[in-house]
């Protein structure tokens, strides 16, 4: 039985691969099929974690944040297309004329590094910051990977097309109607229910392209990933501050049940309990990969559709000592494997994509962070056992 293979992985993250709290949550034809949770919120173990247990998402905060730029175009009748001058005038500074969304959803702008002097939790220092850059390469000619400017670049975005702030989009947009347990700016009366996430402890970097750039102080990839102002270290995004912020590339809160059901509607086609929240185009725009080749950040094969990670591209080193171990090679960055699928990983484990082929929706989130930044063999046994 599929219950009973995935309980069994589930069980073997906390005996043998060191994880803390953990939950996971899969949905087939928009029903719930798997809802697992186990282990603890704090490093004491005194405080179980259940399902309904909170946890930052990092990364994982980009496919809802994609999600919401997405609806907010086809409200407005406009496309990923649309230039970013045409709804930020001031973002047309030094070149940037021609800059579209979808360059920016798909890591394409050229603005992968944030103001060096500016706390992240000033939203209007920072996007005014990066309108006044020039792009570091042409955009549309390659990409890499935004970790952190993706959210400030949407999140302005939707507020000069909404009028309010992308984390407040996606609650009236998304978790309200959903009914979920997922915020970008958890809200003062959550905020004690949020399990603490909790740093790698590896006694070292791997030996990656990725982690040999991160190391070199020169390369664009230290750079982009130098501490953030306002937070430093993992730390940081404990506090209430960080935990009540917009900050759309990387501060999402959630449960896994809670992604696992954002996604179940996108892999059911835009629509979940009688509602429609996108139309097929939209979803084309979710499905339809952009762009694909080395990152310029990540210094691995990656693809992109329009906000969301995409199948059809290598992970290079890191994925592949991954893969050795498994029957069949794995060319996804989000490990499903169908052309169709599409989602997003969060530093240290989470992970969560949706695949409208199979109409399967997976979500995994955890407290004990690893120190890669892509998907590590807690989820993907778990994705394995469930397309096996």
């Amino acid at each position: 039985m599929l219950i009973d293979r995935l309980r069994q992985i589930f069980d073997e993250n906390f005996s043998r691969r060191g994880e803390l709290g953990a939950a996971l949550s899969v949905w087939r034809d928009g029903v719930e099929i798997v809802n697992l949770a186990g282990g603890f919120s704090d490093r004491e173990k005194t405080k179980p974690w259940t399902a309904s247990t909170p946890v930052l998402v990092w990364s994982a905060t980009k496919g809802p944040a994609a999600a919401c730029v997405l609806h907010c175009l086809e409200k407005h009748a406009l496309s990923p297309e649309a230039r970013v001058s045409e709804i930020w005038p001031e973002f047309a500074a030094r070149g940037k004329q021609e800059v579209t969304v979808g360059h920016v959803l798909s890591h394409q702008a050229g603005l992968p590094l944030l103001p060096p002097d500016v706390s992240v939790f000033d939203h209007e220092a920072i996007v005014a910051w990066l309108a006044a850059q020039s792009p570091l390469w042409p955009p549309g000619s390659a990409h890499g990977y935004h970790p952190r400017t993706f959210g400030f670049l949407l999140d302005e975005i939707v507020r000069r097309l909404s009028g309010v702030t992308l984390g407040e989009y996606w609650r009236h947009t998304f978790a309200e109607p959903l009914n979920l347990d997922a915020w970008i700016g958890v809200p003062e009366d959550r905020l004690d229910r949020v399990a603490p996430i909790f740093p790698a402890r590896a006694p070292g970097l791997p030996d990656t392209p990725f982690f040999n750039a991160y190391n070199d102080p020169d390369s664009l990839t230290s750079k982009t990933f130098a501490p953030a102002r306002g937070i430093g270290g993992v730390g940081g995004m404990n506090t209430r501050e960080a935990r009540m912020a917009s900050l759309p590339a990387f501060g999402g809160v959630a449960t896994a049940a809670a992604l696992a059901r954002f996604y179940a509607m996108l892999a059911c086609g835009g629509e979940l309990g009688g509602t429609r929240f996108f139309s097929p185009r939209a979803i084309a725009w979710m499905t339809t990969t952009r762009v694909s080749g080395i990152d310029k950040i990540l210094c691995v094969e990656t693809a992109f559709s329009a906000g969301f990670m995409k199948s059809g591209s290598g992970l290079g080193a890191a994925m592949e000592r991954e893969a050795a171990t498994l029957a069949a090679p794995r060319p996804l960055p989000h490990s499903a494997p169908s052309p169709s699928a599409f989602g997003h990983p969060g530093s240290g484990g989470s992970l969560a994509f949706a695949d409208p082929e199979k109409r399967i929706a997976f979500a995994y989130v955890m407290n004990q962070m690893d120190i890669e930044l892509l998907p590590n063999e807690k989820s993907l046994r778990l994705v394995d056992a469930i397309y096996a």
